[in-house]
């Protein structure tokens, strides 16, 4: 099934005046041409912007020359006698993996053009002796992550390292503004300017929804450039012949079929996921359908990193026909000789999706080829919805937010460690990083007294004071042992508590065995010996538990488990959500959709009616001895689940005695032992106010989320010298400082963080808040008698939550017989 030819977005603004670059070198411009090239034009005007000493967000399609673009001017310099002997290009990658692949890039045209430029990598996986050496001797172009430039800034020797930096290259930006990781790179972006004043800042990126929120946070003088369009993308979406699609799910098992003849009809294909759960379990019916024996691998980022590595050689040499991956392999890896992108399940955002495009080919004069696999009727819209936006060159992306409070408290501890800081100073340099543009000075001040004494209601307490004050007023670290603590924790990626996967053999109760890689505690403690799961590609039994090692062997048959992963499951985004309300809501798209989906909906107009753009539908409805109330909300999973918590509480004040609810991307379902009413109050907005203050402080994501902000901010040490915290000691320690902190000093800096965090991320307020502000006056109501078709899928979702204090029984029944219920035309 073909829907339209997208093409990929490149917005056509003209870029900013820049001066005509000077001419190449001559054995620059002669590697170009020994390769028959020509520098794209936006490879030019990278060389002007740098020449004229100003900083650029590139914008440009996969396969572009991004890479090469932001290094050409180091090249340049290199081939024109300069720059040597020095560190003069920082490159910046959000993945281990996108600097190692960096690096053999440019060993093309280092030697081809006869370059005397030394390339060295510094990552968490750099051994101790290359560390040292960099730190000596630094290589004129270094590649390396947020967390490990973090961790280079907090040495002494800082200022000699970076002090004449030319260049530092962000690279996948997209992908790190607007996040925590983002945050602590915004700062140390920030110490690098001050270190090397007219250090240029160059950020790079195909896919970018708010143009002027990334130039800003690349830098405030910032210019544009933008590449030469793409060609025409490849994507259809594949239904199977019989055109049948499930109601609900989201492994796409009716689909695996044509996914593998996919896969058999080209060279190499990546097979994209969404969770890792999801990676598992689709590799294992591929694996099922594989009878022709093809090298087929998995890759995700809880697998260890030696298979991680394998995976991706194998597939650089091209070993391998495909790989089944989640957003581990979204970013920029230069792998030209894949051949086809697959999205399992609907893409739930349309810059994931074109990023995923554009790992096939991976150049520009090239077709990429991509297959969408929708796992459910819903999701059939939400593909068709993306590849339009495709169409259309719509990007999306979260709106800009301010800098966090728990990352600023790390960040002053770390500038503290390479020597003593003026208050005041650092002030106006934190400013200088955009997420922190509009820090208020009081703001400021309660993290330095934070960093410096823990607060006033942790102050009596010495191991809280990591900073003090000496008698010249700077501030200083307080002693190694604050500054060893720092070093090993730096950092923004908290993983809930994680356990080793250790393979032995059957039976073995032992240390020994490879590490396979990494799977949360809390899966672990649902498990019994003899129990089997699924885990990196293999069939394996649960042997023991021996400290923060799991000992598994491998199994065989039985009915095996998949361990999911907090946080692994993205929402639907706001524009791709009112995409596909507008699809609903228009007659004309139904000629596009397969027999089975445009059935479904047509029922549902017979049934009750369609949701419309806007506004809210609500239907209700018996169903055994319950009632049934489902909101189309299409707010995105998170809102909904919040929605559900306070929907659930008012309607308990109601007297409507509801039991529980079920959320997914597009509405969510409540059943109660009386019917729901008052309709219009059960959605006032006002429930974001009181309603929300009690469920957020009876509920035990705060505490979550303080354990998160708490080792971020560094009051809680996750490793120490010689040994790592279990998930357990980390959540016990989090607990006892929460609980203080509540009861002594509420308006603490840590749990104000707490607050902001909590308002984004796995309750989605913001969104939650906007919906419920553009329903009001605009709820429409449905009575029916039975359940609707499109309320189904819903129905049918899995992993329902239960109001506490409430019993859960399993009203839904057979899935046959409720689909007969709301499609039988004869009752």
């Amino acid at each position: 099934m073909t829907i339209r030819e997208p093409r990929l977005p490149v917005p056509l603004q003209p870029d900013a005046d820049l001066p005509t670059p000077a001419p190449l070198p001559d054995r620059v411009g002669a590697w170009f041409a020994a390769r028959g090239w020509l520098p794209h034009p936006h490879q030019l005007r990278m060389l002007a912007a740098a020449e004229a000493g100003l900083p650029v967000l590139l914008i440009a399609p996969t396969g572009a020359g991004k890479t090469l673009a932001g290094f050409l001017p180091a090249l340049v310099r290199a081939a024109s006698g300069e720059g040597g002997g020095r560190l003069d290009t920082l490159y910046i990658s959000p993945l281990k993996a996108l600097a190692a692949d960096i690096a053999r890039n440019l060993e093309q045209p280092i030697a081809g053009m006869g370059l005397a430029l030394s390339v060295g990598i510094r990552t968490g996986d750099t051994d101790q002796r290359t560390r040292e050496r960099q730190r000596k001797a630094p290589p004129e172009l270094l590649l390396t992550t947020p967390e490990s430039l973090a961790l280079m800034l907090s040495y002494a020797d800082a200022p000699r390292i970076f002090g004449r930096l030319a260049t530092v290259i962000v690279d996948e930006v997209h992908a790190i503004s607007g996040t925590k990781r983002g945050d602590l790179l915004a700062l140390g972006l920030a110490r690098l300017k001050a270190l090397s004043p007219g250090l240029r800042v160059v950020g790079l990126s195909a896919t970018v929804a708010d143009e002027e929120a990334v130039r800003r946070w690349v830098d405030g003088r910032a210019v544009v450039v933008r590449g030469q369009e793409a060609a025409r993308a490849d994507v259809t979406m594949l239904i199977p012949e019989d055109e049948r699609v499930p109601w609900a799910g989201h492994l796409a098992r009716h689909a695996m079929a044509g996914v593998y003849e996919a896969i058999r009809g080209h060279g190499t294909t990546l097979v994209f996921v969404n969770t890792r759960a999801q990676a598992e379990l689709v590799f294992q019916e591929l694996w099922r359908l594989n009878d022709d024996g093809l090298a087929i691998a998995l890759h995700h980022g809880s697998l260890a990193a030696e298979q991680r590595r394998k995976v991706e050689a194998a597939m650089a040499a091209g070993r391998l026909r495909a790989v089944v991956a989640t957003s581990s392999l979204d970013l920029g890896i230069d792998w030209a000789a894949v051949d086809l992108v697959m999205q399992i399940g609907a893409p739930k955002g349309v810059s994931r999706l074109v990023q995923r495009i554009g790992r096939a080919n991976h150049r520009l004069d090239l077709t990429s080829k991509a297959i969408l696999v929708p796992a459910n009727r819903f999701e059939v819209l939400e593909c068709l919805a993306a590849l339009e936006a495709v169409a259309d060159g719509e990007l999306d992306g979260e709106p800009p937010r301010s800098g966090a409070l728990d990352v600023l408290a790390q960040h002053i501890l770390g500038r503290a460690c390479t020597a003593p800081f003026d208050a005041a100073d650092l002030y106006d340099e934190v400013r200088g990083a955009a997420p922190y543009a509009g820090l208020a000075r009081a703001d400021f001040d309660a993290v330095l007294d934070f960093v410096a004494t823990g607060g006033y209601a942790l102050r009596a307490y010495e191991r809280f004071r990591r900073i003090e004050q000496d008698e010249a007023g700077l501030w200083r670290v307080s002693g190694p042992v604050a500054a060893r603590q720092y070093r090993m924790n730096v950092g923004t990626i908290v993983e809930l508590p994680m356990l080793n996967v250790r393979l032995t053999k059957a039976g073995g109760k032992g240390y020994g065995g490879r590490v396979l890689g990494r799977i949360e505690e809390w899966f672990v403690q649902g498990l019994a010996p003899g129990d089997s799961f699924i885990f990196a590609g293999e069939l394996l039994v649960y042997e023991a538990l021996r400290e923060t090692d799991v000992i598994v062997s491998r199994g065989r048959g039985g009915d095996p488990k998949v361990p999911s992963y907090g946080g692994g499951r993205f929402p639907i985004s706001a524009s791709l959500a009112r995409r596909v309300r507008a699809m609903l809501a228009d007659p004309a798209h139904r000629a596009l959709l397969p027999v089975a989906v445009a059935d479904w909906l047509a029922m549902q107009d017979l049934r009750s009616v369609m949701p419309g753009p806007d506004g809210l539908l609500v239907e209700t409805f018996p169903r055994g001895e319950r009632w049934f109330l489902i909101a189309y909300g299409f707010a995105g999973r998170n809102a909904h689940q919040t929605l559900g918590m306070l929907l659930t509480r008012r309607m308990e004040r109601f007297g409507q005695r509801p039991m529980g609810f079920v959320a997914n991307d597009y509405a969510i379902a409540v059943w109660s032992l009386d019917e729901a009413t008052r309709i219009d109050e059960l959605f006032g907005q006002d429930m974001m106010g009181e309603d929300l203050e009690a469920w957020m402080a009876e509920s035990s994501m705060l505490r979550r989320t303080f354990r998160t902000v708490a080792v971020i901010a560094g009051l809680i040490e996750q490793r120490y010298p010689g040994q790592e915290k279990t998930g357990r000691q980390v959540t016990f320690s989090a607990d006892l400082i929460y609980d203080v902190l509540r009861r002594h000093q509420p308006d603490h800096v840590l749990l104000k963080a707490t607050w902001a965090d909590a308002a984004g991320g796995l309750t989605d307020l913001a969104r939650l808040n906007d919906m419920l502000s553009d329903i009001q006056g605009r709820i429409q109501h449905r009575s029916l008698p039975r359940v609707s078709p499109l309320a189904v899928p819903l129905l049918l979702e899995v992993g329902r939550e239960s109001v506490p204090g409430r019993a859960d029984d399993d009203l839904l029944g057979e899935a046959a017989a409720l689909i007969h219920e709301a499609t039988d035309l004869t009752s």
